[in-house]
């Protein structure tokens, strides 16, 4: 390798002596080295040579490496858009769970009503007051019933909601989003959309 290094550098000062004017004299009688016109094929030359150098250099060394940045980048870009779209996948999945079961508690809930008042319309005035109470006792553990499935399953919607927006940002932005400010943005949506 020194021995390489040793010839290219003798190879370059003889060129070098051809190429460059002998004396000051010379060099002010010949004006700007740029446009000497008997200097145009040297530099032409060796314009050439250092063209097809840094060609080489760029296609096999830069260039790919440019090529697998940008292309990892953009794996990573649709790796974080199809996570999105499954988070936001499970999440109206969530959703559509929590519209059935709440749908199911009313259907459980009118079916019971509808079952009491038919009893009591068959039996006497007498029991008809004693079922009337039981009645409203089963129609306020119903509500309740509702009410906490209705509470529950918005608890879970608005974990899943924070989490999933958590999970949004931070791959959006790269930084992970105050807690509390996610909690208080999906709680003014959800009670947007209560509305």
């Amino acid at each position: 390798m020194m021995r390489s290094v040793q010839v290219w550098g003798t190879t370059l000062a003889l060129l070098g002596a051809a190429i460059l004017p002998s004396g000051r004299a010379d060099a002010a009688e010949r004006g700007m080295p740029q446009l000497h016109i008997p200097d145009f094929m040297p530099q032409l030359f060796w314009l050439v040579i250092w063209f097809v150098i840094l060609y080489l250099l760029m296609s096999k060394l830069g260039l790919p490496r440019i090529e697998a940045a940008m292309e990892a980048r953009r794996k990573r870009r649709e790796d974080d858009l199809a996570r999105a779209a499954q988070l936001k996948s499970d999440a109206e999945t969530a959703s559509a769970a929590y519209q059935k079961a709440l749908a199911e508690a009313r259907a459980q809930a009118q079916a019971t009503i509808k079952a009491t008042a038919d009893r009591m319309a068959a039996e006497a005035a007498a029991r008809q007051r004693s079922l009337a109470a039981t009645l409203g006792q089963q129609i306020e553990e119903a509500e309740r019933r509702i009410v906490a499935s209705k509470e529950e399953a918005l608890a879970e919607i608005r974990n899943v909601a924070v989490d999933v927006g958590r999970a949004v940002v931070e791959k959006l932005t790269g930084s992970v989003p105050d807690p509390a400010r996610m909690m208080a943005a999906v709680d003014r949506s959800l009670n947007g959309q209560a509305r």
